[in-house]
């Protein structure tokens, strides 16, 4: 899903640029008024471990390529989709400068698509499904975050003229909906496993409500 340079016209990439910097803008608030000495470490964790997970990528038609994102995870975890935001951001930033791992001027696209899109929806689909019990919210949570990205992502390279439009959703979409459901079982476990060695670290919303519990 990372978009490299060349795919987006300048005049677009300018557009994503400026939403990817409002957003982070927003982000940068959240993270002065929500993080301490407490959650920074276990952000830093998910980070790296995001960074790694982004890495092993399956090539799709026309020159872009399937991966995990963790926008859902982090956003359920930090109770923002704003968190997702900015960890995203940074994972896209260090990973486009030193990696070369996408494009400069498409990384306002890449931060639109992974951390925008795949926080807010993957924030608000835990968020609207969690009466139906914690595993199955986060899962969804987390197929809906990165399904979801890969249609924008699509619908962006085919305005771009890149990407054919049926095509490409076709392709994405597929590709991402498989994708989806090995970060739907990782969020799942990663969450389970915060919250069996440090639940302190946990939001209640996402917390278990009882000791020993799993949902």
């Amino acid at each position: 899903m990372h978009l490299p340079d060349g795919f987006i016209p300048l005049w677009q990439c300018g557009i994503y640029w400026i939403i990817a910097l409002v957003a982070l803008g927003y982000a940068l608030i959240w993270a002065r008024k929500n993080l301490d000495e407490k959650n920074i470490p276990l952000m830093a964790v998910l980070a790296a471990g995001i960074f790694a997970i982004q890495a092993m990528n399956i090539p799709i038609p026309w020159g872009t390529s399937g991966h995990m994102v963790g926008a859902a995870l982090i956003a359920i975890i930090f109770v923002s989709p704003w968190a997702a935001v900015l960890v995203l951001s940074i994972v896209l930033i260090l990973q486009g400068l030193i990696f070369g791992d996408g494009g400069i001027t498409a990384m306002g696209a890449n931060i639109v698509n992974m951390g925008i899109v795949g926080g807010f929806v993957g924030f608000y689909t835990y968020k609207s499904l969690k009466g139906l019990g914690r595993i199955p919210a986060v899962f969804l949570a987390s197929w809906a975050s990165i399904f979801l990205a890969s249609i924008v992502c699509s619908l962006e390279l085919s305005l771009a003229g890149t990407f054919p439009l049926i095509e490409g959703l076709i392709f994405m979409g597929l590709y991402h909906a498989v994708i989806g459901c090995i970060e739907g079982v990782i969020s799942v476990v990663v969450i389970l496993g915060i919250d069996n060695v440090r639940p302190d670290l946990l939001s209640q919303w996402v917390r278990s409500k009882k000791p020993g519990a799993v949902e």
